[in-house]
Parts: C-alpha cells; sequence; structure tokens
C-alpha cells in the first residue's frame, strides 16, 4: 500500500460511492487492475470510447474500472485520490481540465502509478506525461481550410467552442483561428461562444447568436464537435433558415452528425478515431505493466469527413 495521503485526505469524503463505476473482471482476478477516469460519460464521444475500452480490456485480460468525472476537476481529483487509494497498476485519465487537474496527476507520479492521458492532456505536471489522442490542431486547421476553399470571397462565420480549459478545445481553437488569421480579414467570426460540447447549449447559444444577427445570418458555424453541430442544425431549422444555405461544421463523426453529412444538413465533420485512441492507451499501458516498455505518446492524424468520403468514417456502419 502506497503512504502518500495528502491528496487521499483532502478528498477522504470523496468516497468510491460518489463515483459511477462500470467493472470488468477478467478470468483470473490476479490480472492487472486499471483505473480509466473520464471526462464526462454523458457525452456520447465517450460513452463510444468506453464501449471499446471494455471490449479491449477483455481481450487484454485486464481487470477494469471505469469512472464518470462528470466534467469537474474537483469530482476527478477524488477520483484519482480513490484509484490510488485502492491500489490500481496503472491509470488512463481523460482529464477534465488541461491544468486543473495537474496536481492529481503529480500525486499518480509520486505513487509511481504508469498514467496515460487519452484524447485530452494535461500541461504543466512534474514529468511529461505520456498522451494517445488525435491532433485536434489538425483537425481545427482541416474545418477552417474547407471553408476558405468553398467560401472563396470570404464568409461571416459563427464558432461554437469547447468546454473552457479542455486541451481539445483549446487546440481546435487554435487551427481555427489560425488559419482564418492567415486566409485574411474577409474570413470573419461574426460571433464565438462556447457551449460546453453540448447538443441543447449548441441549440440555445445558436439561436440566440441567430436572433442578435438578424437580417444578416452567417454563412458558416462552425462547432468544435458534433453535438453542438446538432444543436446548430436544430436552431437553424428552428429559426426558419433552412433555405439560407448556412454551412454546418462539426467535429468527432459521430452517428448522428454522418448521418447529417450524409443528407446534406451538416457540410462535414472529422473522424478523430476515438476507439483507436482508447485501445490504443490500454496496449501502451498494459504493455508497460507486463513488458516494462515504455509508454510513448501516440498522436493520430485526423480526417475531414464529407459526403464523398462518408466510407472513411469508423462508425460508418451505425448510420441507418
Amino acid at each position: 500500500m502506497k503512504t502518500r495521503f495528502s491528496l487521499r485526505a483532502v478528498c477522504a469524503i470523496c468516497t468510491v460511492a460518489a463515483s459511477t463505476l462500470v467493472s470488468v473482471t477478467p478470468a483470473h482476478a490476479d490480472n492487472e487492475r486499471v483505473a480509466a477516469l473520464f471526462h464526462n460519460m454523458a457525452e456520447p464521444f465517450f460513452v463510444f470510447m468506453n464501449r471499446e475500452l471494455q471490449d479491449e480490456a477483455k481481450k487484454l485480460n485486464v481487470k477494469l474500472t471505469v469512472v464518470d468525472g462528470q466534467g469537474s476537476s474537483p469530482k476527478q481529483t477524488s477520483d484519482v485520490a480513490n484509484a490510488l487509494t485502492q491500489g490500481v497498476d496503472g491509470i488512463i485519465i481523460a482529464p477534465t481540465d488541461v491544468t486543473a487537474m495537474v496536481p492529481a496527476i503529480n500525486e499518480i507520479l509520486a505513487d509511481k502509478v504508469p498514467v496515460v492521458t487519452v484524447d485530452r492532456r494535461v500541461d504543466g505536471a512534474k514529468t511529461p506525461i505520456p498522451h494517445v489522442g488525435a491532433d485536434n490542431v489538425a483537425g481545427g486547421r482541416m474545418l477552417a481550410e474547407w471553408v476558405v476553399k468553398n467560401f472563396p470571397n470570404g464568409a461571416r462565420i459563427v464558432f461554437l467552442t469547447g468546454q473552457p480549459g479542455s486541451s481539445s478545445a483549446i487546440d481546435r481553437a487554435k487551427g481555427v483561428r489560425d488559419t482564418f488569421a492567415k486566409a485574411g480579414p474577409k474570413y470573419k467570426i461574426v460571433a464565438e461562444q462556447t457551449a460546453n460540447w453540448a447538443r441543447d447549449q449548441g441549440l440555445t447559444v445558436t439561436q440566440n447568436i441567430l436572433t442578435s444577427l438578424s437580417g444578416n445570418p452567417p454563412q458558416v458555424i462552425l462547432a468544435a464537435n458534433d453535438d453542438m453541430a446538432l444543436g446548430a442544425v436544430e436552431a437553424i431549422q428552428s429559426a426558419g433558415l433552412t433555405k439560407a444555405g448556412i454551412k454546418v461544421l462539426g467535429y468527432d463523426a459521430a452517428p448522428d452528425a454522418l448521418r447529417k453529412v450524409r443528407d446534406g444538413e451538416m457540410a462535414v465533420t472529422v473522424e478523430q478515431s476515438p476507439g483507436k485512441q482508447i485501445r490504443t492507451a490500454l496496449q501502451l499501458l498494459v504493455g508497460q505493466l507486463r513488458n516494462k516498455t515504455a509508454i510513448r505518446s501516440s498522436a493520430i492524424e485526423p480526417v475531414l469527413i464529407t459526403s464523398d468520403n462518408l466510407s472513411a468514417a469508423a462508425r460508418i456502419g451505425e448510420v441507418k
């Protein structure tokens, strides 16, 4: 049993009962115990990622505990403390915030428990943390480049950003902004607001923006994930602007978004291979535990999905 208690003492009132747990028990009870600490299991992205993780854990014969961080850094900090107290052999974490989770990550390092981040990284830990995820700067750049290519005379753009503080939101926004800045002032972001990755917030935020831009709607609504993009599509429909030709762009290549791209209600989305991300993260962690193989960061190249290459999307088989 480890002897460091600083983080755990602070979080002592946050017991395992406060966590949402899903367990997979392998054939042999003495196999590696891995805790996967997800950002928010209410998001379809992480629901799918969890399904892929459960399958990979069975293949690797790993005893897995999955914990829902519920989009809260304090909750996720207590989840780290609980995992360490329980004596896990390794941790996979999709950190809610790029900096707020650093003290908890440092506690993992102090306990010498192997750790890898997935989808979202942390910045500023005592030592660099290996990370498996998509190149989100490149993904954001792809979306903006699509706009530049398809609106050569310029465009008025609404930008729905992701959860503040998450590395994926930060990186996608960088790719978008840098590309538009390079393309010149004729590409103008006329409204920018977070919708926190959520479809309902994408709907309400877009409704408010469209109302404020009444009489001069944007040509493009660029959303940093598919849920917000799907909310934007609904807002356009409810505002009676379907015929205005507003192009909606998303990110994640989720089945609902792929269906909208197929049917012409969304222009594009970005495939970032969440299944490959989480399977790779678990494989690397298990390799370290069993063979002492160093965990190295792995960047996954995103793919721009349009109606012409829907077959390149990992989840196209789920589209009805």
